[in-house]
């Protein structure tokens, strides 16, 4: 939004539509459902394309979480396939190896990835299409390569460090003495097999098969500690999505371990106050919202953990009762700089999200990630396949800790999504990526569309708030600081200088997530779209 003005129009469909940070993604989706597909099949599509086309962002090696609505049966289902720590992964492993934190990148940063697991668990439940067809544009892609997109681009300018050390990774990627530029073709015909294996032998062969014999092989010949049983035991998580109510909104989130539930911590903190009569992006409405935040995030940072290994009270945490005993510490005068205590106590991530919805009422919230940009930067030799590097990113050495490594323990994880309803029908389908950022993001985008009566497109590009720091180990001990984009009026840092927070200004091209979101009529069944033009996406309709 420049100067009150959008620089993108909302986009409306009827019967479908997608939006993805990568327009060929997008295309591929909208092309399934003109081929007769119907929602679902149209995400696996997307799925599977954007693991190709955003490189830094997503792929086969890393996670992936699905809430995915199904119109005909009225059933709601949560998908969550986060992979585990290996064998052996152990604290004093690390530690006798001279480690202080988690390593940030190579092969111990790495977590068996769960993104396969989900492509055949939302296949075998509710696609149409043969699971084969989902995955040629993906496949067509690896094998023939696609042109690099300003912002796929603008993460290879920084990634040269990182990929240059493992030969497989900088084979791929490297162009001519650096990593490949915006407008370059980018193949990887070694992924287009493995993805080509994937298509003909399903999940089982990640995870039981030749591929995942080759991954693990590579990721031993590395150092790291995966056998092919921790790949053979992978298992995702599939449940009724945790919710609670905002103004007459029901707005249903990932579980753990991902960190949805902090996106319904704070709305209910703040639902105790009326941010319509603040007003969008006043002083007092961002003040409140940044210390629901701080609230919210000191309750994950001290409990919340796999809920396989930790016990900690998360239904509590979502409820008015917990919000309405917790909403008297903000003080609407002033910041808490020192820190909230956390239930019980006396006292750039890059990932990416698509949305996709059909005219029969289907609607998919998706995210997947390799955790930091391009992730481990380790790619198993001979199959393309980029890991992840949540262990790296997520777990600690600490002992005591909730998110304490341990063999077959995933860590807790930034990644959420949001689907909300309003008189039993799903009316918003949204998320974006940003690590940590997510949730603010949500509360803002939510807050314009239901207290401010923003359109989609009004609500995505409004300029953003990002209170920092939030649970990453490597920033955790930072001072509180309030991020403001570039389009804030400055009359705004005084008023939350006043307020007694630390105002910091973004550069300008310096953004914060890339939201993609889809309202929904639920009279007419029209649909739109909005993409957010901090990135390279857009929103496909048919």
């Amino acid at each position: 939004m420049v100067n009150g003005n959008l620089s993108r129009s909302l986009v409306y469909g009827r019967r479908g539509i997608v939006c993805s940070n990568s327009p060929l993604a997008a295309s591929a989706g909208i092309e399934v459902m003109r081929r007769g597909g119907n929602a679902f099949d149209a995400a696996l599509a997307v799925a599977a394309t954007e693991t190709v086309t955003l490189v830094p962002l997503c792929g086969m090696g890393g996670d992936s979480f699905i809430l995915a609505y199904e119109a005909e049966t009225g059933q709601l289902t949560g998908i969550n396939s986060s992979g585990a720590a290996p064998t052996g992964a152990t604290a004093d492993y690390y530690r006798s190896q001279g480690y202080e934190t988690m390593p940030i990148d190579g092969p111990h940063s790495i977590t068996v990835p769960g993104e396969v697991a989900a492509w055949e668990e939302l296949h075998r439940r509710l696609c149409t299409m043969p699971f084969a067809s989902l995955l040629q544009s993906a496949i067509g892609y690896a094998e023939e390569g696609f042109p690099v997109s300003p912002g796929i681009g603008r993460s290879f300018d920084h990634a040269m460090d990182k990929l240059s050390r493992f030969p497989a990774s900088d084979a791929i990627y490297s162009s001519n003495g650096g990593m490949k530029k915006e407008g370059e073709l980018l193949a990887n015909p070694d992924l287009a097999r493995s993805l080509r294996q994937v298509s003909e032998g399903g999940a089982n062969e990640f995870y039981r098969g030749d591929l995942a014999h080759r991954m693990v092989k590579g990721l031993r010949d590395a150092g790291a500690l995966f056998t092919e049983s921790d790949f053979d035991a992978h298992r995702l998580d599939v449940y009724d999505p945790i919710s609670t109510e905002y103004r007459g909104h029901r707005v249903y989130q990932t579980q753990p371990p991902t960190q949805g539930f902090l996106l319904l911590e704070m709305l209910n903190l703040v639902e105790g106050f009326d941010m319509a009569e603040l007003g969008q992006n006043s002083p007092e409405a961002i003040h409140l919202m940044t210390e629901a935040k701080k609230i919210a995030y000191a309750d994950r940072n001290g409990l919340a953990g796999d809920p396989r290994f930790v016990e900690w009270p998360l239904d509590e945490l979502i409820s008015k009762d917990y919000a309405g005993r917790r909403r008297p510490e903000i003080d609407p005068r002033k910041a808490n700089n020192s820190g909230f205590p956390v239930f019980g106590e006396d006292g750039d991530g890059n990932t990416t999200y698509f949305c996709v919805a059909d005219g029969a009422g289907n609607c998919v919230s998706w995210i997947h990630s390799l955790s930091n940009a391009f992730g481990s930067g380790f790619v198993a030799p001979g199959t393309g396949v980029l890991f992840n590097n949540r262990g790296g990113r997520g777990f600690s050495l600490e002992a005591g800790h909730p998110n304490i490594i341990e063999p077959g323990k995933r860590t807790m994880h930034t990644l959420n999504c949001y689907l909300v309803f309003k008189g039993g029908h799903p009316v918003i389908v949204g998320g974006t990526p940003g690590g940590d950022y997510q949730p603010q993001c949500g509360l803002q985008v939510l807050s314009n569309l239901i207290d401010h009566g923003m359109d989609p497109q009004e609500a995505v590009e409004a300029p953003r708030w990002w209170s920092f720091p939030g649970t990453d180990p490597g920033s955790i001990k930072t001072p509180f600081e309030l991020r403001l984009e570039y389009g804030m009026p400055v009359a705004l840092d005084q008023a939350l200088e006043g307020l007694g927070h630390k105002v910091v200004r973004r550069r300008p091209g310096i953004n914060d997530g890339k939201v993609q979101l889809i309202v929904r009529e639920p009279d007419s069944g029209v649909l739109k779209g909005a993409s957010d033009p901090r990135g390279d996406g857009h929103a496909a309709a048919w």
